[in-house]
Order: structure tokens, then sequence, then C-alpha cells
């Protein structure tokens, strides 16, 4: 299956809708958008991956890596997903513990800039 990805902007935070599957025949076009996104200026990144329909270990090293610099950089990134095989990834490899994971785009813009308030 093909990679979608779509970006838009709500308010400060630019969302990157993700579609497909993010293996690691896909995930370097993903790094490469959600680097240009950084690069660009992007500071506030949620990811939504309500379209996603398959995610490997390739795919959350690219995620990994992209809330890391963006970290680094004083930004914030937040992950939309409300799929259970998804969260179960999430789940068994411990990143629930590292992600903001919302189920929907204004959850995770709500619970930023109130993060971002605080």
């Amino acid at each position: 299956m093909e990679l979608s990805l779509a970006t838009r902007t709500v308010g400060e935070h630019t969302v990157l809708e993700v579609g497909g599957e993010v293996d690691v025949y896909t995930a370097p076009r993903l790094r490469e958008r959600l680097l240009e996104l950084i690069d660009g200026g992007a500071r506030h990144v949620v990811v939504d991956l309500g379209r996603v329909d398959f995610l490997d270990s390739t795919g959350l090293g690219v995620l990994v890596g992209a809330l890391k610099r963006l970290r680094s950089a004083g930004g914030s990134f937040a992950l939309v997903c409300d799929k259970e095989p998804l969260l179960k990834i999430f789940r068994i490899t411990a990143l629930d513990q590292v992600f903001p994971l919302h189920p929907t785009v204004d959850a995770a813009i709500s619970a930023d800039s109130a993060g971002a308030g605080a």
C-alpha cells in the first residue's frame, strides 16, 4: 500500500496527516517530510495516524527521531491515534510513555496548548 502525507496548519500547530502503511519502504518519505517541516520552522507538530493501517519498527524510529529533534529545538510533538492495533504497538514498546498520544487532533492541540501555558 502507498503512503499518503498531507499537511495543514491549525493555529500554531502543524498537523501531518499520514495514511497507508509506514514500513521500511515508506518510512524514509515520512522522515523526509517531518524534517522538511521542522527545518522549515514548525515547532508544534501533531502527527495524525488515523488513516495508518500498518506501522513497523522503522516507522517508530522515524517518529522517535522527530520527537527528539523537536524537543531539542524547544518544540512539541504529539501523535493522534485511536486504532487499537497501533496503540498496542506503542504499549508493547513502552513508547506510550514517551509520546503524548491523543484520540483526536483537537485533543492533541488542546493538551499541548494547556501544557505550554502552564
